[in-house]
């Protein structure tokens, strides 16, 4: 039988209510931005993946510009979008070399 997890207890103090209550916000509006994050990158490999030289060039540019911003907030590291970038940017050129 799977045990259920242990009931967290509501804080007494005011301002750990407080915090309870903006921990929850945070966390959906950063769940919604990771999600974005990872929807701009799986597009523009879907269109490396398809071989469609404009559109994964398109997206590309589209893709760099959320996951900087989505990096400057700290959802991701900075480390990780920079390599992120660098991995998609050598996909798509390769694409444009390989139609060339």
């Amino acid at each position: 039988m799977a045990s259920a997890k242990p009931k967290k207890k509501n804080p007494r103090l005011a301002s750990g209510r407080k915090r309870v209550r903006q921990d929850i916000k945070i966390n959906a509006a950063n769940s919604s931005l990771r999600s974005k994050y990872r929807t701009a990158v799986k597009n523009v490999e879907k269109a490396v993946l398809a071989g469609d030289k404009t559109k994964a060039t398109e997206l590309f540019a589209k893709m760099q510009a959320v996951v900087d911003t989505i990096a400057d907030k700290g959802i991701f590291h900075k480390n990780k979008a920079s390599r992120d970038k660098s991995r998609l940017s050598a996909k798509v050129k390769g694409l444009a070399l390989a139609a060339a």
